[in-house]
């Protein structure tokens, strides 16, 4: 009789891993869990909405392994409890996506009142924060790992959102600079994505009045591709940030837009007709 082979470990680019994502309920981070999960990872996905609940199906429908977790990834003790879910249920945790965010409209300056702009970046920026802070420690004991930050190419320069989502996404840009130096020697890297415009939950407004009005050739159309972007192009960043194809890239600030930061054009806004 002809020996059986001994079954291997799961192929994938992330083979063997632990991924945990926040901001799992759709979107970038739908996309993103899928693709991990896909790529041989084991998936923690982490929303504040029972979505990610279908999120984690889709996963196990496709022969993937994910556990669902319901919190607030701008609380630390969310965050805390998710790190130690992930490390206790499976031993490890090798990837962390800090993907939750919010938008918080397009008001300007004088329109945005300091609650909406605390909540902003309690999400945002916070939330960041609190994953690279809580994840890095697990991490850096076993000297391997990759934390990815949402940012935006609205926190690179202005005019391409408002105010606090703008500051937010800088201060994401920023704080994965800081933390790849202050985990120096850590082996543990620490980069973030900066997305053009992608059709998610967020921009569901943009796109849904542009095909209302017969426009849906003006999406995307101030970058050199004149479109707009999917998910599942994101996904593929993290991936890239989250695999050994990265092992020398740090403290970087990745951006998939188009082409549409060469330029950011946008219309500039009069001071004399701000409502202040």
């Amino acid at each position: 009789m002809n020996a059986q082979p001994v079954a291997g470990p799961p192929a994938g680019r992330l083979a063997g891993r632990v991924a945990v994502v926040t901001g799992a309920g759709g979107g970038i981070g739908r996309a993103t869990c899928r693709l991990f999960a896909r790529e041989g990872a084991t998936v923690v996905a982490a929303d504040l909405g029972d979505s990610v609940t279908e999120t984690v199906e889709l996963i196990r429908d496709e022969g993937g392994r994910a556990d669902p977790l319901r919190l607030d990834a701008g609380r630390e003790a969310d965050v805390a409890k998710l790190v130690g879910y992930a490390v206790d249920t499976h031993g490890r945790i090798d990837v962390m996506f800090a993907n939750a965010g919010i938008s918080g409209g397009l008001k300007s300056l004088f329109e945005q009142d300091e609650g909406d702009w605390a909540e902003i970046l309690r999400i945002n920026l916070t939330g960041p924060f609190l994953a690279i802070k809580h994840a890095a420690r697990h991490m850096a004991d076993r000297r391997q790992g990759s934390i990815i930050c949402t940012a935006s190419v609205a926190g690179l320069r202005s005019g391409a959102g408002g105010p606090a989502y703008s500051a937010s996404k800088a201060g994401v840009v920023n704080l994965v600079r800081v933390a790849a130096q202050q985990l120096s020697t850590s082996n543990v890297r620490v980069n973030a994505i900066c997305p053009g415009l992608i059709e998610t939950g967020m921009t569901e407004m943009i796109y849904t009045r542009a095909r209302q009005a017969g426009r849906a050739d003006m999406i995307g159309h101030l970058n050199p591709l004149r479109r707009g972007g999917e998910p599942d192009e994101i996904a593929q960043a993290a991936l890239f940030l989250a695999s050994d194809e990265s092992s020398y890239v740090n403290g970087h600030a990745l951006v998939v837009d188009g082409g549409l930061s060469t330029s950011h054009p946008f219309n500039r806004q009069d001071f004399g007709k701000t409502a202040i």
